[in-house]
């Protein structure tokens, strides 16, 4: 497969810079512990259901927020990956066998919580000869039957570059497909060890070429420069990306990556005004945005851009089977 930015992508990936001693976040960091009766009810009620959700797990800063908004990620194929994203929280490890009865209690809950769009993601899970493109599938049907008017976007690992297994994901009708490249080129293989920017990028660009509204993330404050992440910026405009977001790394532990730099909301704003003169769609960009921060709200976007004729959707909403 040829590889895309060549002469950026060649040279030699730089890890973040080490940083010295503890660091102390700036004030538009700052959240409040996640509390409120509907984060607790929601939180009691992923427990009952045996479901993992990437809030919980990957320890995203925004789920007391989101929670109490009903807004919540669930995160299918267990909760341990065999990836080691140096990024990354979800526990890495040997997973546990396929549980073949998730898919229908995820669209229990979702069903349950008269969702108006909902985002679905899931580990890696490079231990399985599709890696969980069958799962993806039957979670996405489940939902379809069970919440037949919610908008779902799925944010997806890269199932090794396997585009046929892209296309079972595909052919179960998302109405957003999201695959994130986290950083730039030169970062890439320091922060996603075991993936490549390339192969992420020939992921979204097949699933554009197959008409979906497509989305990505990126993550500053790893040691990229502005000009790497606005030559990113230019070549998803030029894909035809419908959502991008951009947000802070925040390091885990001592066991993960260093920040870099703290980026402040001022140049964030500056990358969404460079991303939509680009042509992205929707950018959410902010210290505090991750992959599903405010997806709720793009709803009414998914539903403007999937009416465009023009646009060259195949139309995944409109080709879900009667029900």
């Amino acid at each position: 497969m040829a590889t895309h930015l060549p002469i950026v992508r060649d040279a030699p990936a730089q890890p973040a810079a080490p940083s010295s001693g503890r660091r102390r976040h700036p004030p538009w960091l700052k959240v409040p512990m996640p509390a409120g009766e509907a984060y607790t009810q929601l939180r009691r009620r992923v427990g009952e259901l045996q479901l993992h959700t990437v809030c919980q797990s990957a320890g995203c800063p925004n789920i007391g927020e989101c929670w109490n908004n009903k807004a919540l990620t669930i995160m299918i194929l267990g909760d341990i990956c065999t990836r080691s994203c140096r990024f990354c929280d979800v526990a890495t490890g040997r997973p546990l066998a396929v549980d073949e009865g998730e898919p229908e209690r995820v669209a229990t809950i979702l069903a349950e919580l008269d969702l108006n769009h909902t985002v679905i993601t899931s580990v890696d899970r490079d231990d399985l000869r599709d890696g969980g493109a069958r799962i993806w599938a039957a979670t996405l049907e489940a939902c379809h039957r069970r919440a037949p008017d919610m908008t779902i976007e799925v944010l997806v690992p890269d199932f090794k570059g396997a585009l046929g297994d892209v296309d079972t994901v595909l052919d179960a009708a998302p109405d957003v497909f999201a695959h994130n490249l986290e950083t730039v080129p030169r970062l890439s293989r320091e922060v996603r060890v075991q993936a490549r920017y390339d192969r992420s990028y020939a992921v979204l660009r097949h699933a554009r070429g197959r008409g979906a509204l497509t989305k990505t993330g990126l993550m500053l404050g790893l040691g990229e420069t502005l000009d790497e992440v606005r030559e990113v910026i230019t070549e998803l405009g030029e894909l035809g990306l419908t959502i991008l977001t951009l947000g802070q790394y925040l390091q885990p532990s001592k066991k993960h990556l260093p920040i870099s730099r703290y980026v402040h909301p001022d140049e964030f704003a500056e990358l969404a005004t460079f991303a939509r003169a680009r042509g992205v769609a929707h950018v959410e960009a902010g210290p505090l945005v991750r992959s599903s921060y405010h997806a709720e709200g793009q709803a009414e976007l998914i539903q403007r851009m999937q009416a465009l004729a023009d646009y060259g959707r195949v139309g995944f909403a409109s080709l879900r089977p009667e029900r």
